[in-house]
């Protein structure tokens, strides 16, 4: 897909949830879990909410490094409330990094896709769901489906 920053903030805005529990967290999880195995996928995925870690899972082929991503991600998704992926093409727009930009770290933040915030209406971004181990579109397109699989 040919993502551009207005439909990425389309995206965002089209996934917002009316609610978001623990087993909503479980059943996000398990989507990309079961697309995955279903298509022999190599990733990790893990979703927090309010801090604490809800799911986590990697699948073989995975290492500690995958780990590394997700909390990079997170943690960018965490600070600037919109996916990693965005953050990523916004800052290659303006020809900026993160260290230029906003004096962050690539050691602690990752503006590559797999990050996608979870937004919550009337609340606003309550936490985050992450996959690492594909392209980085890739990562960012499983993280939405999952997303997306909430609102059926």
């Amino acid at each position: 897909m040919d993502y551009t920053l207005e439909s990425l903030l389309a995206e965002e805005a089209g996934l917002r949830l009316g609610s978001f529990s623990n087993a909503a967290a479980w059943r996000l999880g398990n989507f990309v879990v079961r697309r995955a195995r279903a298509e022999d996928l190599s990733l990790a995925v893990a979703i927090v909410r309010g801090g604490q870690r809800l799911f986590w899972h990697a699948t073989e082929g995975t290492s500690a490094d995958n780990d590394f991503w997700l909390e990079r991600k997170i943690r960018t998704v965490l600070r600037f409330g919109h996916s990693s992926y965005y953050m990523g093409r916004k800052l290659a727009s303006s020809g900026s990094t993160l260290e230029e930009r906003y004096g962050a770290s690539s050691l602690e933040y990752a503006t590559h896709g797999g990050a996608a915030p979870i937004f919550v209406r009337g609340t606003g971004l309550v936490g985050v769901v992450a996959v690492s181990g594909l392209t980085q579109e890739e990562d960012h397109a499983l993280a939405v489906a999952a997303l997306a699989s909430l609102k059926k």
